[in-house]
């Protein structure tokens, strides 16, 4: 049987405020290039949105880290899938996610990050969802929107590897 998912926000939201946090970093990091590095998987469909509307000189890399299994929580584990490929030492890094949540993942990427030395670091993330927060340390500067305790799928985040492809974020219900 498949799944029933309720919009939760359209595609047309979605892309309206991916263009207002864009305009946001552009002057933030106005005069100055900005490193996005992406999570995978999740995070590609935002960050490669985010990307086009910058004004800035943007460069990109990939990492790949998860702390979930196939299920809907956070395991508490993390694993690094996917490291880098450039050094960080000196670059103002724009670390974008799809979603954070427990901040868990965040918490420990950002430390392991800092060890190589980037000039700044700040997160970015489509979703966030602040009162399931188990890290409080983690401060997200760039939010998309701030959304209920739902399991949410679509623009990148998926369910088993599911709906990743949806053009708007809905809740399985």
């Amino acid at each position: 049987m498949a799944d029933k998912i309720r919009v939760l926000l359209t595609e047309e939201e979605v892309n309206a405020k991916i263009s207002e946090v864009a305009e946001q970093i552009s002057r933030d990091y106005e005069g100055r290039h900005v490193h996005l590095i992406c999570i995978l998987k999740g995070g590609v469909f935002f960050t490669c949105e985010l990307a086009k509307r910058l004004t800035v000189p943007v460069s990109l890399d990939f990492m790949s880290v998860s702390s979930y299994g196939s299920g809907t929580q956070s395991s508490g584990v993390v694993k690094i899938i996917k490291d880098l490929d450039e050094p960080l030492e000196g670059k103002e890094v724009v670390i974008v996610e799809d979603i954070i949540d427990s901040g868990r993942t965040l918490a420990y990427l950002v430390e392991i990050l800092k060890q190589r030395n980037p000039k700044s670091i700040e997160l970015c993330t489509l979703l966030d969802k602040p009162e399931r927060r188990v890290k409080k340390q983690v401060k997200v500067k760039y939010s998309c929107f701030t959304i209920p305790d739902e399991f949410v799928v679509g623009y990148g985040l998926d369910y088993d590897q599911k709906y990743r492809n949806l053009p708007y974020i809905g809740v399985i219900e």
